[in-house]
């Protein structure tokens, strides 16, 4: 736990390093690409139903859409950026383990098999712990803050897992080796990048510096650094 604080400082240190830039130029880009892509079928989904249910209302069709698009993009945003991330997540790895464990940066990528099996057991994971969480979440919304908690909790143990296996799953001696990294310091790493993902601007590079101090917090825990 006591590596936390340093694996976020070399994180942030590395920022300006141009592969970061490259994967946080590409992410804002696909993000922006899928919400124009939404906010186009939402105008011609929208002027298809205006049509069809009577001329006169056709010319609100695209401000409706943009109001939609807007408000999506608002509650959205967080959670496809992170989602759009994921698909780069390796390139942030890879430029960490070149500068920090060059001994690591040889190691190959896991073979497609074993990616689709790691992200079903991912997916596994979000579907048990929502269909756990979301009653609760439901109930504790009379207390205000309880909701907010929950998912905020949630999500840490979430991201503090993901981040964490999506690297040790390539440097690991044998298969069903536990992670080095403890249960409370995944848990505050998914919770620091959980409670950043809330903050605007800073929430583009939450995914970036989780993936960047998750590599720094697997490499440090292995024996070779201990």
């Amino acid at each position: 736990m006591t590596g936390l604080p340093r694996a976020f400082a070399l994180a942030v240190g590395q920022l300006s390093d141009p592969a970061f830039g490259r994967v946080l130029r590409k992410s804002i880009l696909a993000t922006l690409a899928i919400f124009a892509v939404l906010g186009t079928a939402a105008w011609q989904g929208l002027s298809a139903a205006l049509r069809f249910y009577g001329a006169g209302y056709e010319g609100v069709s695209a401000l409706i859409a943009l109001a939609l698009t807007v408000i999506g993009g608002w509650l959205l945003f967080r959670v496809v950026a992170l989602a759009v991330l994921q698909f780069f997540a390796d390139d942030v790895v890879r430029a960490v383990e070149r500068r920090h464990y060059p001994h690591a940066a040889q190691v190959p990528d896991l073979p497609f098999r074993a990616e689709v099996a790691a992200s079903g057991r991912a997916l596994a994971r979000v579907v048990a712990v929502n269909a756990v969480v979301l009653p609760i979440a439901l109930i504790l919304l009379v207390t205000g803050i309880g909701t907010a908690l929950l998912l905020w909790a949630a999500n840490a143990w979430l991201l503090g897992r993901e981040l964490t296996e999506m690297i040790w799953l390539r440097h690991r001696s044998a298969p069903g080796e536990d992670l080095p990294v403890s249960a409370a310091t995944r848990f505050l790493l998914g919770g620091i990048v959980a409670a950043l993902l809330i903050v605007p601007f800073v929430n583009l590079l939450a995914p970036l510096l989780g993936a960047a101090a998750a590599t720094h917090l697997v490499h440090r825990a292995r024996p070779a650094h201990a």
